[in-house]
């Protein structure tokens, strides 16, 4: 019987990044500053150094970091966010919960991103059912890939919308050199172990360039603080990134380029060997994508997972129900069919295992 191989290898990375991240945590337990302490403010610069942008502000998560852009973008009751409905539940869960209404847009059958016409559509028909006021639009970047930012922000201005970009799966990647994270009024990102940036428990980032939401998200993530932090000056939240966590992404984000062309490589890869049997992955052209999962699109798709399992090799579903079909969004009516691209997505996408270190055979 063959070893399963595993989906996501963290023991590998931390194998190869013990000696730096144990010393990097060792140096947090020695001073004990345990909740924003040193580290932290060194991650957000590096963070916003990577990415290109003048702030980088840490948060426990990356839900709450797209909370916090609600927060500070003052969505609220009565606004309409356009978001994809085929992505994970934090981006529309996060609208709602800022007691906005998601309105769901759907994909584009080659980059299963959110699809340019399909949002423009959709505003359109929101302005015209003069019901909402149209606020913002929520982009992922699926899998690895950046969105289609320059439409995007194309249509966003036609529309004086705002545009947040969910870059919890794309960090990393990039649209003609310029990074994820960078795109948009404010961008987001999760530290989730299993994204291609991740610690070893919960952590989030907001990156912007506007100095105004910069101070905004700073006061919100640590309940509304004033100058003085027992001035509390607005309603805020709790969500600070733990000085340990920082201290794991410190190591982790210097060796993220080296993981990003071991990605690239397992990419190609599985392209050659894939192509020809799948609708594989595509990646326009001055796009690049951090491969946080490797997606296939098959008709047959349980089949082709148990074939993959008698091997010993993993595979993962990213997403089999789309937003506009879970339990929690029935109240807003959609039916079957309004969004055929995310809907076929839906029952036949699987992903293959991808990481940093990921063995791949040369030719």
């Amino acid at each position: 019987m063959k070893k399963t191989i595993p989906f996501i290898d963290l023991k590998a990375q931390y194998q190869h990044l013990k000696t730096r991240i144990d010393s990097r945590i060792q140096k947090v337990l020695d001073h004990g500053h345990y909740i924003m302490g040193p580290e932290v403010a060194e991650l957000e610069e590096k963070l916003a150094e990577y990415v290109g942008v003048k702030h980088a502000i840490t948060c426990a998560n990356g839900t709450d970091a797209l909370t916090l852009c609600m927060m500070a973008l003052d969505i609220k009751e009565g606004d309409a966010v356009f978001c994809p409905t085929f992505t994970f539940f934090a981006t529309a869960e996060v609208i709602a919960f800022a007691k906005a209404t998601p309105v769901f847009v759907d994909s584009d059958a080659s980059t299963f991103n959110i699809c340019p016409k399909d949002l423009e559509r959709q505003i359109l028909r929101t302005i015209s059912e003069g019901k909402l006021n149209v606020k913002a639009i929520v982009a992922v970047d699926l899998f690895g890939l950046p969105a289609n930012y320059p439409l995007i922000e194309s249509i966003a201005k036609k529309y004086n919308l705002k545009v947040i970009e969910d870059a919890a799966q794309g960090f990393g990647g990039s649209i003609n050199g310029k990074r994820a994270g960078s795109f948009g009024d404010i961008a987001t990102t999760s530290f989730f172990p299993a994204k291609p940036l991740g610690c070893y428990g919960d952590g989030g980032a907001i990156f912007t360039n506007n100095d105004e939401y910069a101070e905004l998200l700073k006061s919100y993530r640590v309940h509304g603080k004033g100058t003085d932090k027992y001035d509390n000056v607005r309603i805020g939240i709790n969500s600070r990134l733990d000085t340990i966590q920082a201290a794991v992404l410190l190591e982790k984000l210097a060796e993220f380029p080296q993981e990003l062309i071991n990605r690239n490589k397992a990419s190609t890869n599985y392209e050659k060997q894939l192509a020809s049997i799948y609708q594989t992955p595509q990646v326009p052209y001055g796009y690049e994508s951090s491969w946080a999962q490797y997606t296939l699109v098959s008709e047959e798709r349980e089949m082709e997972i148990a074939k993959y399992k008698k091997r010993g090799f993993p595979t993962a579903i990213y997403y089999g129900i789309c937003m506009h079909q879970q339990t929690a969004f029935k109240y807003l009516g959609y039916l079957k069919g309004d969004f055929p691209v995310a809907e076929r997505l839906a029952i036949s996408v699987f992903s293959l295992p991808m990481h940093g270190y990921l063995e791949v055979k040369s030719e």
